[in-house]
């Protein structure tokens, strides 16, 4: 259930070579089959329940509102945790929970928006001194882009950049966000992106090694393993970066043809500074987009999927093969 040694090591050498966490202790590190499970099933593991909150971005991928439900805990769209005076919390349905767990996902499904460190350093900060865990959705940190075009009022954010001046999003066990202590942290991350390895459902959680423990000590009484080959694929993708590199190049071009797609046909591109998708708005209601870019043949997710906050947004996928996405780009031009 804790996974090889070598495949534990293999995530460290990975955290400190492209996430900028040195340090970080084989101990703190978990295989998991995907990481939707791990999202669906971390407030359960956590041992959360009736009266317990899970703090959750305002437009964000549905499971992680499951995944408290799944617990008996209610789960709580909120952005800015870190400005809540207490983790004892007004419920929208009514009544009072306390908040034991808060959800970041940056890289965003659906948006592609990026936090900095800053952000990520004040809902640590306030998590410890709570006691609340924090975890990060972290599956699309590999796929950091420039934020020419995206005109996203408001977006910027102090984060770092490479040498093509693409983003690097941080990690939230960054020690410029931790202070050098993964205490109370967690990163959920997976090779479906990054390495196009989805069926393979190759992924991990790492951070806070008693966290670890913990998770290790109930899931190997329910049989939830990584299977040894799938832990090979894993350490072996993990240490080559070229195939990365290579991917994401791929999903740059699609990325330009596609965004210059929806700009003719009246979109506008927002955020969409990481990840796999073009947060897009007509500025209509987002079912009347996805009907109409139905119609012209292109299939679009409507943002109010996730959550009333997107409710005028529609998310477009980078995922569809090179000859679909140009055949997408005509549609949308046409």
């Amino acid at each position: 259930m804790w996974g090889t040694p070598a495949v534990r090591e293999a995530v460290a050498a990975w955290f400190a070579r492209r996430r900028g966490v040195p340090g970080l202790d084989p101990d703190g590190v978990m295989p998991t089959p995907g990481s939707k499970e791990l999202v669906a099933w971390l407030p359960t593991l956590l041992g959360l329940g009736p009266g317990d909150v899970v703090v959750h971005p305002l437009v964000a991928y549905p499971t992680y509102d499951v995944g408290a439900r799944l617990a008996g805990a209610a789960p709580l769209p909120l952005d800015d945790v870190a400005s809540l005076p207490s983790p004892v919390v007004d419920l929208p349905g009514g009544g009072t929970g306390r908040v034991r767990l808060v959800w970041l996902n940056s890289p965003s499904n659906p948006t592609g928006a990026v936090d900095d460190v800053r952000r990520l350093a004040e809902v640590v900060a306030w998590a410890r001194e709570h006691d609340v865990v924090v975890a990060g959705d972290e599956c699309y940190a590999e796929l950091g882009w420039t934020r020419a075009g995206t005109g996203a009022p408001g977006a910027e954010v102090a984060v770092d950049v490479d040498e093509r001046g693409d983003l690097v999003p941080p990690s939230v066990l960054d020690p410029r966000a931790t202070g050098g202590d993964s205490r109370g942290v967690l990163s959920v991350y997976s090779l479906s992106k990054q390495s196009n390895l989805a069926g393979y459902r190759a992924a991990f959680v790492a951070g806070c090694p008693a966290l670890v423990r913990h998770l290790v000590g109930v899931r190997k009484h329910a049989g939830v393993i990584v299977p040894r080959p799938v832990q090979e694929v894993l350490r072996t993708a993990l240490g080559d970066d070229a195939h990365v590199a290579e991917q994401k190049e791929r999903y740059r071009a699609r990325r330009a043809v596609l965004r210059d797609a929806l700009a003719a046909a009246g979109g506008r591109v927002e955020r969409s500074d990481a990840g796999l998708y073009l947060w897009t708005t007509f500025d209509e209601p987002a079912m009347d987009t996805v009907t109409r870019l139905a119609d012209r043949g292109v299939l679009v997710a409507p943002g109010s999927f996730y959550g009333a906050a997107g409710e005028r947004h529609v998310r477009v996928a980078l995922t569809a093969t090179d000859e679909r996405v140009s055949a997408a780009a005509e549609r949308l031009s046409g």
